[in-house]
């Protein structure tokens, strides 16, 4: 159990969280929920013991062994892959570390045995000796090749490297598991994978994410980051929004018949309190008012931004033809490409990492021009494409404001519609004259997505649209690209987005080819034979 007793912290003057007491059991799984800024990733290092609280403690047995997804991936450059999975176990890296450190003494004594003695029953306490098999179990579940776990991490990518990470939190069965944003980098295929191992594991889960899909499917508790307080529900994302509501609109409407009685006692001590007849009535009621107490309804956290896409001229029926087309660098990427898109399908591109998605969605946006075969939009057809790499459209040396930034794709627009679209955005007027250098990872995404409602085009290319969106504003981005009627082809790791939005799923395999499949991604996972 992971016990949490009165813990306050405040940053800046604001408070996150204020006297919050709570508890985490073994078997449990919690999403930790809340809007960006909330103080879910402060709330998060204080339970790994990286913070310190203003005021309070977290404590947890001593033999319990906990264990934190880490990002600095630096830290292990020159370490084989494998060894940093098994690193997750200090305990047991530990006694395989001296082990093999006694075993290169030539000078080997009775000591020296004993303690070669005591380090193989630490070893076996911890499982070692399958460890190398676990590890590369964990490793291949999260898409690493098993040709690659004798290399150094310096041989892979940076997304390549945070799997290594993940596996290394995974390892070993912790008591206690902490992960902060663990989808991040991962396939559809590998988070699917995650869900299962995360609803087998029997400690304690706590775990962040802004995947809807992901948080209902894991977690059977929630843990909601609000009104300077946690407060847990029980059931995933959906079921704690449900409550969550259910309980401030009982609240309110209690409130309201509370205030009423209060009106109609204080009217009567108004009218009858100098009414020497009726002056005990008048105290009994001013003794009533003094119980009534009033919840304390604090003001959310939580902002939703308006979204809505519109295109400004209708596409021809038919909206893009791909035929046998195919891109290389150096290598083949796409080959033999063919396929039709007509207008309003919704199309889900999906596949492992590096398979050529974004490859696809920039040789569609003419960024990239095909080598092979042919690629062809179809009339009046406009295309708004928003890029995986924010620094393709906004650069960190860009001096201009949000407002300024913005206002470069529709000169004709007034300053009123730039400004009340940035609004609509959660840019209120002091974040608008922002220098987009400044925004946060949120703060860029909710501007390119401003780009795409104010260019109106009818064919939208989306690139892990999600990505740094906290879970209201993916829940509104769902809502847009749903009521959108022109067409969209995006590629996203959020399968909630996917199985609410796509009509169609274009899954790309490689030297395998691709599969254009007329459905909805559950559809698509019956037929392939992945559904659960």
């Amino acid at each position: 159990m992971l016990t949490v007793s009165e813990v306050t912290k405040a940053y800046g003057g604001k408070v996150l969280f204020d006297d919050v007491t709570t508890s985490f059991e073994p078997r449990h799984r919690y999403g930790l929920t809340g809007a960006n800024g909330a103080g879910k990733s402060t709330f998060m290092k204080i339970l790994a013991g990286e913070l310190e609280p203003d005021k309070g403690q977290v404590s947890r047995s001593p033999r319990s062994r906990l264990s934190v997804l880490h990002q600095d991936h630096y830290k292990y450059e020159d370490d084989r892959i494998r060894d940093i999975v098994i690193m997750g176990n200090a305990r047991l890296w530990a006694a395989f570390s001296e082990k093999e450190k006694l075993l290169e003494n030539t000078d080997f004594d009775d000591a020296m045995g004993m303690r070669l003695g005591e380090l193989e029953v630490v070893i076996a306490e911890e499982n070692g000796y399958e460890a190398e098999v676990e590890a590369e179990r964990l490793l291949q579940g999260l898409g690493i090749p098993t040709e690659l776990v004798e290399e150094k991490l310096s041989a892979l990518s940076g997304g390549m490297r945070l799997r290594v990470l993940l596996a290394q939190a995974l390892f070993g069965s912790p008591d206690i598991l902490l992960l902060d944003e663990p989808t991040n980098h991962l396939d559809i295929d590998s988070v699917r994978w995650l869900e299962r191992f995360l609803e087998r594991f029997n400690g304690v889960l706590i775990v962040i994410s802004h995947d809807r899909h992901f948080l209902n499917t894991v977690c059977t508790h929630t843990a909601d980051v609000d009104f300077e307080n946690i407060i847990t529900y029980p059931g995933g994302y959906d079921a704690m929004l449900r409550q969550k509501i259910q309980w401030r609109i009982s609240a309110q409407k209690a409130n309201a018949s509370k205030q009423k009685k209060i009106s109609e006692l204080r009217d009567f001590i108004q009218r009858f309190g100098a009414n020497a007849k009726k002056a005990s009535q008048a105290q009994s009621r001013r003794r009533q008012i003094k119980k009534i107490e009033l919840t304390d309804l604090k003001r959310s956290n939580i902002q939703r931004p308006f979204i809505r896409f519109e295109s400004k001229t209708q596409s021809g029926k038919l909206v893009l033809t791909v035929d046998k087309m195919g891109k290389s660098f150096d290598e083949p990427v796409l080959d033999g490409l063919s396929f039709t898109i007509q207008r309003g399908e919704k199309v889900a591109v999906v596949g492992p990492n590096g398979i050529g998605k974004t490859t696809l969605l920039k040789c569609i946006a003419e960024i990239y021009t095909h080598d092979k075969g042919k690629m062809m939009h179809g009339h009046e057809v406009s295309v708004g494409y928003m890029p995986e790499n924010h620094e393709e459209l906004i650069s960190k040396d860009d001096p201009r404001t949000a407002f300024e930034w913005l206002y470069q794709w529709n000169p004709k627009a007034s300053v009123e519609e730039i400004r009340g679209l940035l609004g609509r955005m959660l840019f209120p007027s002091a974040d608008a004259d922002k220098p987009v250098a400044a925004l946060s990872g949120g703060e860029t995404v909710r501007l390119l997505l401003a780009r795409l409602t104010l260019t109106g085009d009818n064919l939208l290319l989306l690139d892990e649209p999600t990505n740094h969106l906290d879970l209201e504003s993916i829940c509104a981005l769902t809502d847009a690209l749903n009521r959108f009627e022109g067409t969209i082809i995006f590629v996203s790791h959020d399968q909630a987005l996917v199985d609410e939005v796509a009509t169609h799923v274009l899954e790309l395999k490689g030297a395998k080819g691709y599969d254009m499949f007329p459905g909805n991604y559950e559809e698509f996972l019956e037929k392939t034979g992945r559904a659960e």
